[in-house]
């Protein structure tokens, strides 16, 4: 597992320009569309893809929350609910609440909730947009978002609204696909994100497009260093990343200053 804390400077992230359909919409439009279309079929899905993988991969990101504080956590694009449970899980204390554009997606999330006694007193699920979240400022000690990131319509402002809810101090945690560096990785990575997974999701869930975007935002998505800068102009102090699966997936960390920047 690779940890790296160089912060470079990123200039605009061209994923804001990358839409799931193409159309004339705003990003955001068309992304709650994709995942209301996609929604029954997306836990299966991504168990598929990974061939179960990402569940580790999950596991990983939040067990480096388990030495921060951890009371309130907001979930970013929580989507059918997998962190923000898997969350309650690890740590049954904290008061969770998961946010999303996507109806179809939230539904699922609740269903899987409600199918497990005790959770509905602490894991929260409701409709909200990611650049205007609707909490006070300084609420929450911890921020995650997992493979969310890339669908953010402009992900500065996304940023800075994650920054903006966290306590000083706070913490927030990112799981993101990322294109693997090693040229052989990088080769079978690319036939197999842009050969088989557009197949396999065309089949499944009946929408063309929507496995088609997904490795399209994810080259156009900011990586390692190119992140962690964007998530330190922002405003984030000490952004840093580990690379898992090696370099098809990436998590981040950084906080919110304890005191504010000169």
């Amino acid at each position: 597992m690779k940890d790296n804390k160089k912060c470079v400077s990123t200039g605009s992230p061209r994923v804001e320009s990358v839409d799931p359909y193409t159309d004339t919409r705003a990003k955001g439009e068309q992304v709650e569309e994709m995942f209301d279309s996609i929604a029954p079929a997306y836990d299966f899905m991504n168990t598929a893809m990974t061939f179960g993988m990402h569940r580790a991969w999950r596991d990983k990101a939040l067990k480096m929350l388990a030495d921060h504080p951890h009371e309130r956590i907001l979930d970013v694009a929580t989507g059918t609910g997998d962190v923000a449970l898997r969350m309650h899980e690890i740590f049954p204390d904290a008061a969770i609440t998961g946010i999303d554009l996507s109806e179809g997606m939230l539904k699922v999330a609740r269903e899987k909730a409600a199918a497990r006694p005790g959770v509905a007193e602490k894991v929260s699920f409701s409709k909200a947009d990611c650049l205007a979240l609707p909490f006070e400022a300084e609420t929450f000690d911890v921020v995650t978002v997992a493979y969310g990131v890339r669908n953010f319509q402009e992900l500065a402002k996304g940023y800075g609204e994650m920054l903006r809810v966290l306590k000083p101090g706070g913490m927030i945690c990112v799981i993101e696909l990322s294109e693997p560096e090693n040229p052989l990785m990088h080769l079978g990575y690319r036939i197999y994100s842009r050969g088989l997974i557009p197949l396999v999701g065309r089949l499944v869930s009946g929408d063309s497009r929507a496995y088609t975007y997904l490795p399209e935002s994810i080259a156009a998505c900011p990586q390692r260093e190119r992140m962690t800068g964007l998530m330190e102009q922002v405003g984030f102090a000490s952004a840093s990343f580990r690379s898992l699966f090696p370099g098809a997936v990436t998590i981040y960390t950084a906080f919110r200053p304890k005191t504010p920047r000169p």
